[in-house]
């Protein structure tokens, strides 16, 4: 079996026990692809705004959240798509995805927020 950590694993068990086909594994794979770019994409909108998302500190700032736009990216499992937070402003360059780019490579090398753990060393 892959090299895996415990977390690894029990992601792994869980989507064992929701999928009975390589398919299914598949979509749920591209699935959680996507859906962890959206929380990078989030992350990158938090450090840019100052602020979380329904914090407060936000209102009359001058620039907030404004909705959503969807963008398609590719990756092994085929294309996804995803929704990009935007800011009042249109001052938001998502570092993680670059923009008017489809393919994986439009994830930018190196890029990943700081997670709820904290910043990884060097960060």
């Amino acid at each position: 079996m892959a090299q895996l950590n415990e977390q690894q694993k029990a992601l792994a068990k869980l989507i064992f026990d929701q999928c009975s086909t390589p398919g299914e594994v598949t979509t749920t794979l591209k699935k959680l692809f996507a859906g962890t770019i959206e929380l990078m994409l989030e992350a990158g909108l938090d450090e840019r705004l100052g602020y979380d998302k329904h914090d407060p500190a936000g209102r009359n700032s001058g620039n907030s959240r404004n909705g959503y736009g969807k963008k398609t990216i590719s990756s092994e499992w085929g294309g996804s798509e995803i929704d990009m937070p935007r800011g009042r402003n249109g001052t938001f360059e998502p570092a993680a995805v670059a923009k008017r780019q489809r393919a994986q490579t439009a994830l930018k090398p190196g890029y990943w927020p700081c997670a709820p753990k904290g910043c990884p060393q060097g960060a």
